[in-house]
């Protein structure tokens, strides 16, 4: 790691380079000798907006009523991250950092930690409603992360203005279950000390985050996914939620990769991802064990799954109870999906119905 005057004047020399004398890409940053490509890009794209790096910083808010719609529409999120925050805080309190979580379009939507209030620089970027974007601020930890979709590390002048060159920050996306940007992590420090080490523990912060909103999505059932031979208690192990018909409600980043499903949306059953009887799953919570389950990438999965008992995947009211027509259409549609351990073509050509058919009458979306 380079000696903090020294990092600092290889940043002055990029932004030289890329900012003052418009030199290519490629002698640019690693030229300087600072900094991965992508922040030269962001500053790129700075400048293409009109930005120069020495005008002044607004720091907007939201109009009044934007600002509580924003509030209303990130309430989840809000609730998921205060718990993992506050523990985020403890970490960070002898750093002179702070962290700041924001929506999907970089307005902040919540705060944490030891904030200087009589440092304007601070009270600027931690009011709730301001808009820390990049197209609002420049390049930061806030819009790399939301642009590059990976944690990031920014350190002083890396950030595009002079007026943010004293902030240092480090910053995660976060992922929901369905696995969409849903907003972003950032830890931000003035005038401190260069921690590069922050963007680990940011990174750990969101996936609890993300987590958390997967825990908080109704559900039946809770597959937690490792390989064989490692342990479930690990930071970051796969989770998939499921409902009591076996198709997926939502899962954590971590399962979406292990199971080579970046976009594992809800309505696909389970079985459609593991070459197992879904309803074994259910048996395995009520014994408390662990399995390994194939994928039908012939790879192999130990999954824990765990449920809140049997009333959870108690079957639906039985054909022979009175139940209105079309409920009842619907019931045996449900239990023809079942039986077919949830192959909707096997259950349609079963029922002598179109697989659209199912779906429509299950108000299910065609996904296969």
């Amino acid at each position: 790691m380079l000696h903090e005057a020294a990092r600092l004047q290889s940043i002055q020399r990029a932004r030289q380079a890329v900012l003052a004398e418009q030199r290519s890409p490629t002698d640019g940053m690693v030229a300087a000798g600072t900094g991965p490509r992508w922040i030269e890009q962001s500053w790129r794209r700075c400048l293409a907006m009109g930005q120069r790096p020495a005008q002044r910083v607004a720091f907007d808010v939201l109009p009044e009523q934007a600002r509580r719609r924003t509030e209303d529409a990130n309430h989840a999120l809000l609730q998921a991250a205060r718990p993992v925050m506050s523990r985020l805080a403890r970490a960070i309190a002898g750093t002179r950092y702070f962290a700041i979580l924001t929506d999907a379009h970089g307005t902040v939507v919540g705060v944490d930690g030891l904030i200087d209030r009589s440092d304007r620089r601070a009270s600027l970027i931690t009011r709730v409603g301001v808009d820390l974007s990049e197209r609002a601020v420049g390049t930061t930890a806030i819009g790399a992360a939301l642009a590059e979709r990976h944690p990031v590390w920014l350190h002083r002048g890396e950030h595009f203005f002079d007026d943010t060159s004293c902030y240092s920050c480090a910053g995660a996306p976060l992922f929901g279950p369905e696995g969409g940007s849903v907003g972003m992590l950032d830890l931000t420090g003035i005038d401190a000390a260069e921690r590069p080490e922050l963007k680990h523990l940011v990174q750990q912060a969101a996936h609890g985050i993300e987590d958390a909103l997967l825990l908080a999505r109704p559900h039946a059932l809770l597959l937690r996914l490792n390989w064989p031979g490692c342990d479930f208690g690990s930071d970051h192990q796969g989770l998939v939620a499921v409902d009591r018909d076996g198709w997926i409600v939502g899962s954590n980043g971590a399962a979406r990769e292990m199971l080579a499903a970046p976009a594992l949306q809800p309505r696909v059953h389970c079985s459609e991802v593991l070459a197992c009887a879904w309803e074994s799953l259910f048996d395995a919570a009520d014994q408390e064990r662990a399995i390994e389950v194939p994928l039908w990438s012939g790879l192999t999965v130990q999954v824990l799954a765990q449920g809140a008992g049997a009333e959870l995947r108690a079957a639906p009211a039985a054909v022979g109870q009175k139940l209105p027509l079309k409920d009842l259409e619907t019931e045996l549609i449900r239990q023809a999906v079942r039986d077919a351990k949830g192959n909707v073509a096997k259950a349609a050509q079963q029922l002598g119905i179109s697989r659209a058919t199912v779906y429509r009458k299950l108000g299910q979306r065609n996904t296969r």
